[in-house]
């Protein structure tokens, strides 16, 4: 459902679809050009002609040198057809790769969108996952608070203790409060990625998802990333399409093959027309041009050199992307088991601390000192956390196909 309304409403999909609508017409058109053009003509043409224009002596001869008014009735079907054009063919080839090549921009943008989409998701699990943690130290606080109150009034604490636990009851407060306005912005980013209503109000009610590491080594998910990652598919059909286009360019100096053929009947009227037709074979041979096509193609050439260079930067982007990848799956694992067991520390540690000041045997500033220990060991969890998720779902941008593998990465099948 998350991933479905970011591409469904994000602009960029729109403009990419766009790009590949308009490239599946380039290479409609160039493929035209290869095929029969049939149409017809129909014309009744009403004319008066000077015979002496036309270089024929008829004043010698007495006759009038002008002819007409008369009509003329032609009604014609005409076929053209290519026979061989290595240009128009090299230009089919290359429209063929350009057409592959927006096809795999359009899901490098797609991987892309769900990337941000993730994000923004984690983001606000992340932030909704804080006011959970804020809820949970305000309650903490507030039962130490008239825990003192109670003490105090049977004559076990002094003033002081009571004094510190209304501190600490107030500033949990406010980092509650602090917390739920950050989810709440974090909500509308959300909101706004994946096109929701303007206004309309929603609320998170799934946990982070699991958190299981993919199974799959580095030089695995290179080798992958080389055959998958549609960004560097779509660079090396740009290379396809440029030497296809280079071919076109040096095919214009190549001699070209066409025909044509027409049929219909030809008369001064409709009813006294007959039939006539003609059939013609051509040979192009392009002898001078001006050097026109030579710097056709020291373009093209220049073209292929750049296409070749994209190729090779996102090449080597593809390895950084990967390797970086693993370094913070790596990373934030760790830092995600750490700060599991300092939670469970803190938790006893609180715990234990309750126990000490309700028995009376200490005062409620190991409380306070151990309640913030907790809160400090809440936020390093969700952080390492939401950490360890966006370095998976980069994983899984880095080696292709993010919008599928996130899902499963990510956990559950609606998202």
């Amino acid at each position: 459902m998350l991933f479905r309304s970011a591409l469904r409403n994000n602009l960029g999909i729109l403009m990419s679809d766009v790009a590949v609508e308009q490239a599946v017409g380039d290479r409609r058109v160039a493929t035209s050009d290869l095929l029969p053009h049939l149409f017809a003509r129909v014309a009744d043409t009403r004319q008066m002609t000077n015979l002496e224009a036309f270089g024929l002596p008829v004043a010698r001869t007495g006759l009038p040198s002008v002819v007409g008014p008369f009509s003329i009735f032609d009604a014609r079907v005409h076929l053209l057809q290519t026979v061989f054009d290595r240009s128009a063919l090299n230009d089919r080839r290359a429209e063929q790769h350009n057409e592959r090549a927006a096809r795999f921009a359009n899901r490098s943008r797609r991987d892309l969108v769900a990337l941000l989409a993730a994000d923004l998701y984690l983001q606000a699990l992340a932030a909704d996952a804080r006011v959970g943690s804020a809820k949970a130290a305000t309650a903490t606080a507030r039962a130490l608070y008239d825990q003192a109150l109670d003490l105090k009034s049977s004559g076990i604490i002094a003033d002081i203790d009571v004094l510190r636990a209304q501190a600490r009851l107030s500033g949990e407060s406010t980092r509650l409060t602090n917390a739920e306005h950050e989810s709440e912005k974090a909500k509308l980013q959300l909101a706004r990625m994946i096109g929701l209503p303007l206004g309309q109000t929603f609320t998170i009610s799934e946990a982070f998802p699991d958190v299981a590491v993919p199974e799959i080594s580095f030089e695995q998910a290179l080798e992958r990333a080389y055959q998958e990652r549609p960004d560097y598919k779509s660079a090396r059909e740009r290379i396809l399409a440029a030497e296809s286009r280079r071919a076109a360019v040096a095919g214009e100096l190549m001699p070209a093959v066409h025909a044509s053929a027409d049929y219909g009947k030809i008369g001064l009227s409709p009813s006294s027309a007959i039939a006539t037709y003609t059939v013609v074979g051509s040979v192009t041979v392009p002898i001078f041009e001006g050097g026109r096509t030579q710097a056709k193609l020291v373009d093209a050439d220049a073209d292929l050199r750049l296409r070749r260079g994209e190729a090779d930067n996102i090449k080597a982007d593809i390895y950084y992307d990967v390797r970086n990848a693993f370094l913070d799956m790596e990373a934030t694992e760790q830092a995600l088991r750490s700060a599991t067991e300092t939670r469970e520390l803190a938790t006893r540690a609180l715990t234990q601390a309750q126990d000490r000041f309700q028995a009376g045997v200490a005062n409620n500033l190991e409380v306070i000192q151990a309640q913030e220990a907790v809160a400090t060991a809440s936020e390093q969890f969700i952080d390492a956390r939401y950490g360890f998720l966006i370095a998976k779902a980069m994983l899984a941008g880095s080696v292709g196909g993010a919008e599928v593998e996130l899902k499963r990465y990510l956990g559950g099948t609606n998202r």
